[in-house]
């Protein structure tokens, strides 16, 4: 059986080095990843040669946490040190198109046009999706779904990847993946201008809660473990993802891409307003969430992974 220290060699390799340089990481990643990452690999892969069907896994964290990223080498440190097959997922995959948005926007409240917040995903294509990788007895490859932020739409079938059934693991990333309802209580008081100015009555917040509890409660209900990027507080959100923001520019740029994600998150009002729609529930979650969590990693200011804990860990 693979051990900590297999998944701590993988991290030597050149795949792992590349990846490094490709997302523009500094060299303290590896060292992070050494410490925090390379015992919860070999945690999941118990888990993983236990099971019959793949282990559905959550990473949970606050915007520009770095939840893409860890699962995308989370993924490549199992199959280098002990062969799994993974599949990565991003809740960003399922936002509904924009002419559903739109439509939500004129029928409930026009704060609903702006993805992200619950409500705004297809969870009836996100559980077909589940079911399909899940499938053992399915031959045919999956076509998983596509988000282009750089248009705020959905994707062309033809534009997205398929991959095998079957894997051994399934990573699902997102802001708000595990995350329980509030109380109508906590609901009551606007928690920035955006909801005291757009919200005054609470529609909007009532309405993602209904949704949060009534919807997506039974597909998190899916995952088999949850894992959390605990931030020090809402405070680093506008810094991590204006950071994050900044990255992709020069990535599409380096890529030839006209295409940026979002053209109307450039100004700094407008990523701001942007993530005034996340602040009461990411709030949330940084209280609720990581007693809930199998495994939790709390973040430095700095972006460092500070300190692990959580049942995956011993």
């Amino acid at each position: 059986m693979s051990t900590t220290k297999t998944f701590a060699s993988a991290l030597h390799t050149e795949t792992i080095e590349t990846m490094r340089r490709q997302r523009g990481l500094p060299m303290h990643y590896l060292d992070d990843l050494h410490e925090h990452i390379a015992p919860l690999a070999a945690a999941l892969h118990r888990r993983v040669l236990s099971r019959s069907h793949p282990l559905l896994v959550g990473i949970n964290g606050c915007q520009g946490s770095g939840k893409s990223t860890l699962a995308q080498f989370l993924a490549a440190v199992l199959h280098i040190g002990a062969g799994l097959r993974s599949v990565v997922l991003s809740i960003d995959d399922f936002y509904l198109e924009k002419s559903k948005r739109r439509q939500l926007s004129s029928d409930v409240h026009p704060l609903l046009l702006t993805r992200g917040v619950p409500g705004t995903h297809d969870l009836d294509r996100a559980h077909r999706i589940l079911d399909q990788l899940s499938d053992r007895s399915r031959v045919k490859a999956v076509r998983l779904p596509g988000f282009d932020k750089s248009t705020d739409d959905c994707r062309l079938p033809g534009d997205c990847p398929s991959v095998a059934a079957n894997p051994d693991l399934i990573i699902l990333e997102g802001w708000c993946v595990g995350c329980p309802p509030q109380s109508v209580e906590d609901l009551c008081a606007p928690v920035n201008s955006l909801e005291s100015e757009e919200d005054a009555d609470g529609t909007w917040r009532h309405y993602v809660n209904d949704q949060l509890s009534q919807s997506y409660q039974p597909f998190f209900k899916r995952l088999n473990l949850l894992i959390m990027l605990v931030a020090p507080d809402f405070d680093c959100v506008p810094g991590w993802r204006q950071q994050q923001e900044q990255e992709l520019i020069a990535t599409r740029k380096a890529s030839s891409s006209s295409a940026m994600e979002s053209s109307d998150l450039q100004s700094e009002y407008a990523l701001r307003r942007f993530i005034n729609h996340y602040e009461r529930l990411t709030k949330h979650q940084l209280k609720v969430l990581p007693p809930l969590a199998d495994a939790v990693i709390e973040l430095g200011r700095d972006h460092r992974m500070m300190a692990h804990s959580g049942g995956l860990y011993t």
